[in-house]
């Protein structure tokens, strides 16, 4: 049966074998492994998993897929929005989060599953603007909200830039394989919302940033900036991961 991706999904199925490779290498797959995979597509990449680790959670939105993805070995499909998927509460527990994300869920999906503290391991296929802002560094255009999250609890293990060609349709922007590991919880909610709201309005200062979230007034933040020895006009994008969560506490 054949389906027509949809757009409205950010559906890119993929369909070169090749690169299932390089996911099994970067991933760094053990057979004792429980993996969480999101937008399985036709399963190219969820029957690749199944034969090759102790069970596979696969989350599908789209049901018209059904005749492609049930029935694989080792692998249970849940049909449903995967941001609506309590993670925590999928049984065997997965460990690692490996998938060919759609473009549409690609950032919140992995900002979310940062405060799954099972998981402890992540290789993932996505835009590769999306890649380079995982693990962007300070003052650069690419650094935001999502690079201090996934910065103050991991680390990159792995960076593969993948061709337009291993999908159908073939997209329109470059992607990239990333892989990352686990070093610390995720971050506390108040450390996320303070990192969120400084980055809520990029061409302010931080503290105005801060300010117009409504998280904090911008006196109380040019305060905790200063206990940090950081100046009253410094954007977001000049602080490093660790001086966000300095400046969490500073507030609270």
């Amino acid at each position: 049966m054949k389906v027509t991706p949809k757009k409205s999904l950010g559906q890119h199925f993929l369909v070169d074998d090749n690169i299932l490779r390089v996911i099994e290498r970067l991933a760094e797959l053990e057979t004792a492994d429980v993996v969480l995979e999101v937008g399985p597509g036709l399963g190219v990449l969820t029957r690749f998993l199944a034969e090759r680790v102790a069970y596979v959670h696969a989350v599908e939105l789209d049901k018209r897929l059904a005749p492609h993805l049930e029935g694989i070995q080792n692998t249970t499909i849940h049909w449903g929005d995967a941001m609506r998927l309590d993670i925590s509460r999928l049984d065997p527990a997965p460990n690692k989060l490996v998938a060919n994300l759609p473009y549409n869920v690609a950032t919140p999906l992995v900002a979310e599953s940062l405060t799954v503290e099972q998981i402890t391991s992540w290789c993932v296929m996505v835009q590769r603007e999306v890649a380079d802002r995982f693990f962007a560094q300070p003052s650069t255009k690419a650094y935001g909200s999502v690079s201090v999250l996934i910065q103050l609890a991991t680390e990159r293990t792995g960076f593969h830039p993948v061709s337009r060609e291993v999908f159908r349709p073939r997209p329109n922007v470059e992607s990239a394989l990333v892989a990352f590991r686990r070093t610390a919880p995720g971050a506390p909610l108040p450390v996320k919302r303070i990192v969120e709201g400084a980055f809520g309005h990029r061409r302010k200062t931080l503290a105005n940033s801060l300010s117009l979230s409504g998280l904090v007034t911008r006196e109380r933040a040019v305060e905790a900036l200063t206990t940090i020895g950081r100046d009253a006009t410094v954007r977001a994008e000049a602080l490093t991961p660790p001086e966000f969560v300095a400046l969490t506490e500073a507030l609270l």
